[in-house]
């Protein structure tokens, strides 16, 4: 019996010097969420995309639209950030911009405003009802607004951003003030399998 115990013990130390330790993210963990698991669009070139086409990959989802006057170019910029900052790696990572606004962003529109900040950044559309069903998915808020200026409405929405590892698993939100080295070092976590 005491053979038993010290072989059990000296098993179990064996392990736990093997195991990997947790990961700090540097954004907020929401590993193991129930949500973000389906995505089911069209991209800027009229293919139908899902989730399951960029496995192997890590994800970074950002709902938005192209005559959003402040945050949508912000993020998109700093995402344009990271991927330079992660350099090789980047190669490994991709962008959607997921519009909240089906009626004026098309493909065109959507090709046009995300390769103006990356040339790999995909723009993802659907009808109202599917552009509903992906907000709904991912736990998106977004409302129009009457204005009296030129655009005739604005959309409010939630400004964070999601990224998914590369087993297409949700593991991370990232707030809209996160800082590039943040989300880099995060992204760098996650494609090294953490």
């Amino acid at each position: 019996m005491l053979r038993r115990t010290i072989l059990l013990a000296l098993l179990l130390s064996l392990l736990a010097c093997n195991a990997k330790p947790p990961v700090a993210f540097q954004n907020t963990d929401i590993t193991g969420a129930d949500f973000g698991r389906a995505l089911n669009l069209t991209d800027h070139h009229g293919k139908p995309r899902t989730l399951a086409d960029f496995q192997g990959k890590a994800v970074v989802i950002f709902f938005g639209y192209t005559t959003c006057p402040d945050v949508c170019p912000t993020a998109l910029a700093k995402f344009a950030g990271v991927l330079k900052q992660l350099d090789q790696e980047a190669a490994r990572v991709q962008v959607l911009f997921v519009t909240i606004d089906p009626a004026r962003d098309n493909e065109a529109q959507l090709a046009a405003y995300v390769s103006w900040f990356h040339p790999s950044f995909i723009g993802l559309y659907g009808d109202t009802a599917a552009t509903a069903a992906a907000a709904r998915e991912f736990k998106v808020f977004y409302a129009r607004k009457e204005t009296s200026g030129g655009l005739a409405y604005v959309l409010d929405h939630t400004a964070g951003a999601y990224i998914l590892d590369p087993a297409g698993r949700i593991r991370l939100y990232v707030k809209d003030d996160a800082p590039i080295a943040a989300i880099a070092s995060d992204l760098h976590d996650l494609l090294g399998g953490r």
